[in-house]
């Protein structure tokens, strides 16, 4: 081989290798950028990781978490929340049947702890109390609990294994106060809605419910010595396939942006 040829390959050689250390570099530094793009910094907003989570939580949730998943997404970018509303026991039926979720939130203790085995530890987040929820401008004048025993009256309550069904059956057992309901609903946002459309005179329902429909029903309190206090617990479920992300919305419910969100819908401190 001709020394000339030689001294071109070595030249190209060189040539290609000094070509090939900036594009290596370059790529390192994308690489790096898109790890911390990917990834946001510790102690941040959306330090959470991101996930597509589904939440199954008690029906007089309904309004206040929607505005919650609303703040919680904007704070986390990439992370996407599925509510599911209903009974806490069709919800805890639901969990231990196996049901794909992620987070789990009644309206009682009693139903998170059927579920024990198969959640997280779970954190009381509110709590709530009753009211009797009756027709705009209160019609038939009902005062007090004893005014449901009134058999002209249409009342409805919430049906006995629900959480407000047990509660309105415990407050109205405490007064000795006998009520016929015309029916026992599935849950307490049906109560509410039989008495928004003019289906009940009245029903017991919670505090939050009767507020979010004060434009269509009115709410008689029941003072504090004859009501009851429910409480709302909140947990991740066991087979989530998002755990950190569960636990991280699990634990932003009690944190003082969250509670704001709560509070300011009428419940009340954990």
């Amino acid at each position: 081989m001709s020394l000339t040829v030689t001294r071109r390959r070595t030249a190209a050689a060189v040539l290609t290798a000094a070509l090939l250390v900036p594009l290596a570099a370059c790529s390192s530094g994308d690489d790096a950028k898109q790890d911390t793009a990917g990834s946001a910094p510790s102690g941040s907003a959306s330090a959470a990781p991101r996930a597509n989570l589904t939440v199954l939580a008690a029906a007089s949730l309904t309004d206040v978490f929607k505005n919650a998943g609303a703040a919680y997404e904007k704070a986390h970018p990439g992370t996407k929340l599925t509510f599911s509303f209903a009974g806490s026991q069709e919800l805890v039926a639901q969990v231990s049947q196996g049901s794909p979720a992620d987070v789990l939130v009644t309206a009682d203790t009693k139903s998170m702890d059927k579920v024990r085995a198969d959640t997280g530890t779970p954190a009381i987040i509110a709590k709530n109390r009753l009211v009797i929820a009756t027709g705009e401008g209160n019609p038939f004048k009902v005062d007090d609990l004893k005014d449901l025993a009134d058999t002209k009256l249409k009342v409805v309550l919430a049906a006995p294994e629900v959480p407000a069904g047990k509660y309105s059956k415990q407050i109205l057992d405490k007064q000795g106060v006998a009520v016929k309901p015309v029916s026992q609903e599935p849950n307490v946002r049906a109560v509410l809605s039989k008495v928004e459309m003019g289906e009940a005179d009245a029903g017991l329902v919670y505090r939050t419910d009767a507020e979010s429909a004060k434009d269509k029903v009115d709410a008689v309190e029941i003072p504090d010595d004859q009501n009851a206090i429910a409480q709302y617990p909140a947990a991740t479920i066991k087979d989530s396939k998002n755990a950190a992300a569960a636990a991280a919305f699990v634990a932003w419910l009690s944190s003082p942006e969250g509670q704001k969100i709560l509070q300011d819908a009428g419940f009340q401190k954990p």
